[in-house]
Parts: structure tokens; sequence; C-alpha cells
């Protein structure tokens, strides 16, 4: 048996060698039926029967397991996650490990799906650096995505300095897995440079 860590070098090859079999759509399936519906299956049924409290109860466990650096806030309608060290990424950049060219996406990948069925929509984003921040809402919530410190406070993990540095990829999801979409989280993904704000790519955001 090998240990959690090493399991994530394993894991992100995998992704790579399912691209090479059949693209990035094939990939996307892996991560939506072969993740959220089968392996974390457990996680659907806890968030679909106790909703947000659910969510709490899940990750607060898979977290802990992983020893991840994170902190959950919350306000009526909303639960959101600040995650300041990804011990899954971490382990990768630690080692020089880098075969599929995202890993953090495979997050959203099986998560977004997972939580359109339950009921709810996303806003998301990664730096591809083990930082990242999650808001859980209904997906008849049409409220934005929180303003920094707003919600998280100064756990927020925009705050720290290595969040968003020059050059530095950002991926954002607004409204991912929303009822009206077709199902893919990766429609409405933006990606940005850090704090030069360009714009590397954008795609079709849905309005609520």
């Amino acid at each position: 048996m090998i240990g959690c860590y090493d399991f994530c070098g394993h894991y992100e090859w995998t992704f790579e060698w399912l691209r090479q079999q059949g693209g990035d759509d094939l990939v996307h399936q892996f991560w939506d039926k072969a993740i959220g519906q089968d392996s974390q299956q457990h996680a659907a049924a806890l968030i679909a029967e106790k909703g947000f409290s659910g969510m709490k109860e899940y990750w607060a466990h898979t977290l802990a397991e992983e020893a991840a650096g994170y902190t959950f806030a919350e306000d009526p309608g909303v639960v959101r996650i600040d995650m300041h060290e990804c011990p899954s990424k971490g382990f990768l950049l630690l080692n020089g490990l880098e075969q599929y060219s995202d890993y953090c996406d495979h997050c959203i990948g099986w998560i977004g799906p997972m939580m359109k069925k339950a009921g709810f929509q996303i806003h998301h984003e990664h730096n591809h650096c083990g930082k990242c921040w999650w808001e859980f809402r209904r997906s008849s919530d049409s409220s934005p995505a929180s303003d920094t410190e707003k919600l998280a406070g100064k756990n927020d993990v925009r705050l720290l300095a290595d969040w968003a540095t020059k050059d530095q990829q950002i991926d954002v999801f607004r409204n991912a897995a929303h009822s009206t979409d077709d199902g893919s989280p990766f429609r409405g993904r933006i990606r940005y440079s850090g704090l030069s704000g360009k714009v590397i790519c954008k795609a079709t955001l849905r309005a609520p």
C-alpha cells in the first residue's frame, strides 16, 4: 500500500495518460465518474442529505486526514473553504512532479458536477501553487463571490503575499455547475496573470 502523498504522483500521472488516450474530455469524464460518482460517492450522499452541514462534515474529516492547512467560514446560505497549504499539490511541487497540465482542475472537475446534482453551485479560484478558495451556495442563489476578507476575515487566502504574484496564473470559476449550464464547471473559467491582471483566456460565463 502506498501512502496518501505518494498516491498523488500516481494520480497526476493517470490524468496525463488519460489525456493522451482520449483528450481532456476523457480526463473530465474520469474526474466526474471515477472520482465524484464512485470513490467519493459517500461525499455526494452526505451533502445531498445534509446540505451545508454535510459539506463541513465531509471536508473537516478529509482535510484533517490529509493534514491540509485550511479554514472554514460560513454565513447563512454559504460555506467557504480557504486552502492555505494543499498537501496534494504541495507534494507534487516539492518533488518536481508535473505530468498533467493543470492538476488543480481535478478538484472542480469532480466537486462541480457533484454539487450541481445536490443543488449547489460554486465560486472558486486556485493559483496552481497549493492555494485556493471555495464558496458553496444553493443553485438558486445569485450572490456574487464575497469580497476579500468579508467572509473569511484574516484567513482569506487572497490576502497572502504569494497568492497572486506577477505573471502567476490564477484560474477563476464563477457559478460553476450552475443549474443552467451543460454540466461542465470549466465553462465558466477565466484565467488571468497574477498581479498584472492580464486575462490569458476567458470562457463564456452564464448568468445565474
